[in-house]
């Protein structure tokens, strides 16, 4: 729990005081809403199987930074009352086969108390959590198909964290501020940008959205907080696509800070070493007493034994803090902007690329060349403000919660140009922007973004996989088809046609649940139209005060959505906008139809368009783990190499002691709420967890020995700053199997004692 430890000293005063305060004088609240939260580890598989996001055949899964988990809150008007749950995930994205197999656990369990209709599951766009969990071909080709433990995963976490969410329901008050995030995100295509109108980008400050919103829950009975989910705009790419650990990239971080600050901070943790003064100790004697302590050797242990070690157990009502996506589209968490490598030139302004090669082109986070001090800086930034937002919340939401959804068939919808004709939607594709990629994460060479041409050997290559319509390509221009993904039906669909639209209110918040990623002029528009709409139609119940905000990566993923001006230029956001040019347009007008039936209280009429369950059709091309066969004599948990002690008998802030296990294959169990690692400190005759797998500063790294091809497990960590002295070890839980056949083991082991001074 130390990764949030740095942060207790400017936000502990204010924290102090409002917790003091009498409830009264915090905020009123007249017991209108029904809230509760929950939050479920999710984390996939750590080993072998593709990263969801860079689409990097070479990204394979090889330990855990830290965990990943579904958090999710409920509203309710009464415990009988409409209501609706929102679920924030560290991954990806969200999945249409996700939300189908969710609907179907959560009607046997709850019959028709959450639906499609009330329920949005969202995804915080990490580019580290374990693929191969969508249904449609074209976003499983690196992971080599679907991947059913990875999906597993995700749809347990999901049911888990809404199950513990509608247990803890109870009457309380939320709140909603809103303050911007300074330096966490800057566009990545400003040369797209800039092709909006002029008259348009002067209303604004900046070519990217800054603000923050923050939702508050609080419970009625004591005046607590329960938790805090908030919606801002940047990418999660603070990791790069070189990165193979699981991380929640800072997203993920700046809620894991949050969290750790919250529970730190309001009640005593005996498993916690707190940022007190360190009494003085004598640095030699505890040299001489870790010298003494040897490696535990490999001890078989239970399928839970990890959980005990844990140092934050999951006890059914914690604090939860969630940092949802919103309109990411064209945002980058790489602030110091895109440069050559070969050169440390700025790149091209248009293409993004270093002398025609978008692969020399890479954007630097705050961090640089550190991608895991760039996650912690963006992390932090977010989570810096989202205390502020928290602690000064003073605007209690009251009204009605409602909600509307709809399906939607984009391949071929009607658009109304706002009086200039009418237009259509496209079957979905993709242009040679998007196979250069981004600053990001670069693509391919011969491609760069805003090419509108083929070559020919790609324009062969195409072909042979489907040759584009003349409809598809009349209807795509000015994008050159490179991809006709809504074409591709062999062997089954390579990308969406039917997607949902949804809306939730929540007094005068409107969440809008967007099915990708909305460029930020994009979801600016977007929130205009709907605001407008519901003023319009709304009898006075919204107003310019009206909180709009954008859901992105919600309930399935269709890629991105840019501007028409933005579409024309080809750059990735818009080569990646799959449904042709009027797109936008298109979402902006069936969203006005929702909002409208909104505010008029209206319920839309029934169809019977729905999405297709293609689960029987996965192609599963994954290997199963190897059988780990350690050398003669060695144990599961036995030290191949231990604790390499420095010289001057003491570890330091900021250095790395490591350890490495003989190891099973992290697949044959997840250990979920459990832990792969853990820091021991001895606190007399007692060794105590103080740090876990879900810690910052631990990291979990699994390979293959070079020599014997078993499982090996590198446990590395980075002591903060905030450690105390004393005499530490480090911890290793795994799993294996004998034979394919075999139950499933469970082994432990920890690693010679050191000293931190």
């Amino acid at each position: 729990m130390m990764s949030s430890r740095t942060y207790q000293d400017p936000h502990l005063l204010l924290l102090v005081i409002a917790l003091a305060v009498p409830f009264a004088l915090v905020g009123s609240t007249n017991g209108e809403y029904m809230i509760g939260v929950g939050s479920h580890d999710m984390t996939g598989p750590a080993a072998q199987v593709n990263l969801m996001g860079y689409a990097n055949l070479e990204q394979n899964a090889a330990g855990v930074h830290f965990r990943l988990r579904a958090r999710t809150f409920i509203v309710a008007e009464s415990p009988q009352g409409a209501r609706f749950a929102f679920v924030n995930l560290d991954a990806g994205m969200a999945s249409q086969l996700v939300t189908i197999r969710v609907l179907e656990r959560l009607r046997s369990r709850f019959g028709n108390l959450y639906t499609e209709e009330n329920l949005a599951i969202s995804g915080i766009h990490t580019h580290a959590g374990p693929g191969g969990y969508l249904q449609y071909l074209l976003y499983h080709v690196t992971s080599l198909g679907f991947v059913q433990q990875s999906f597993d995963a995700i749809v347990n976490a999901i049911e888990q964290s809404i199950v513990q969410a509608h247990q803890n329901l109870k009457p309380g008050s939320i709140f909603i501020n809103t303050g911007d995030v300074k330096n966490a995100g800057i566009n990545r295509s400003p040369s797209a940008y800039l092709l909006n109108p002029a008259q348009e980008r002067a209303r604004y400050p900046a070519n990217v959205d800054k603000e923050m919103n923050l939702l508050k829950f609080v419970d009625k009975a004591t005046g607590k907080s329960i938790g805090a989910f908030s919606w801002y705009a940047t990418h999660g790419t603070s990791m790069s696509r070189d990165n193979k650990l699981i991380s929640g990239d800072n997203k993920g971080a700046a809620a894991r800070f949050f969290e750790d600050w919250f529970t730190s901070t309001t009640k005593s943790n005996s498993t916690t070493v707190m940022n007190f003064p360190t009494p003085e100790v004598d640095i030699d004697k505890l040299i001489e007493k870790a010298q003494k302590i040897k490696a535990t050797g490999g001890q078989s242990c239970s399928k839970r034994a990890s959980q005990a070690f844990k140092v934050r157990k999951n006890n059914g009502s914690p604090f939860v803090g969630a940092f949802c996506q919103s309109n990411v589209g064209d945002v980058t968490p790489n602030v110091l902007g895109a440069f050559c490598t070969d050169s440390g030139k700025p790149c091209d302004f248009n293409h993004s690329s270093c002398h025609g090669d978008v692969r020399l082109c890479l954007g630097r986070g705050p961090g640089y060349p550190d991608e895991i001090l760039s996650t912690k800086i963006i992390g932090e930034r977010q989570f810096n403000k989202a205390v502020d937002l928290f602690m000064s919340a003073t605007e209690e939401l009251s009204g009605k919660i409602d909600y509307r959804h709809l399906y939607l068939n984009f391949t071929d919808l009607e658009v109304d140009l706002d009086g200039k004709g009418k237009a259509k939607t496209c079957p979905a594709a993709l242009g040679p922007g998007f196979a250069a990629g981004t600053t990001d994460g670069p693509g391919m060479f011969g491609f760069e973004q805003g090419d509108t041409e083929i070559n020919e050997l790609w324009g062969k290559v195409r072909d042979a996989l489907k040759e584009p319509s003349q409809h598809q390509a009349d209807c795509q221009k000015p994008k050159n088809v490179l991809l006709s993904t809504g074409e591709m039906f062999y062997p089954y669909a390579w990308a969406p046609a039917i997607l949902p639209i949804q809306i939730l209110r929540l007094g005068r918040l409107i969440i809008l649940s967007v099915p990708g990623e909305f460029t930020t002029m994009a979801g600016r528009r977007l929130r205009e139209a709907v605001k407008k709409t519901l003023i319009n139609n709304g009898e006075g119940d919204f107003d310019n005060e009206t909180h709009i905000v954008i859901a992105g990566l919600t309930n399935t993923y269709s890629q991105y959505v840019a501007t028409i001006e933005e579409y024309g230029q080809q750059r990735y956001e818009g080569a990646s906008t799959l449904y042709g040019p009027h797109t936008l347009s298109a979402y902006i007008q069936e969203f006005n139809k929702l909002a409208e039936a909104l505010a008029k209280g209206e319920r839309l009429p029934k169809t019977d368009l729905s999405p297709p369950d293609l689960s029987s059709k996965q192609y599963r091309l994954l290997l199963p783990p190897w059988i780990d066969s350690p050398p003669k004599g060695v144990k599961f948990g036995d030290m191949k190499q231990d604790i390499t002690q420095p010289k001057d008998g003491s570890f330091k802030k900021g250095e790395r002691p490591s350890a490495t296990f003989w190891s099973g294959n992290p697949r044959f169990d997840l250990l979920t709420e459990g832990t792969f690692a853990v820091v021991e400190m001895l606190k007399g005759k007692r060794w105590v967890p103080v740090y876990d797998d879900d810690d910052f500063s631990l990291y979990f790294k699994w390979k293959l020995d070079n020599i014997t091809f078993s499982s090996l497990a590198t446990i590395e960590w980075e002591v903060p700053k905030e450690a105390s002295s004393g005499v530490y070890r480090l911890r290793h839980f795994g799993s294996f199997k004998k034979t394919y056949k075999s139950p499933v083991e469970y082994f432990t082991g920890a690693s010679s004692a050191f000293t931190v001074s």
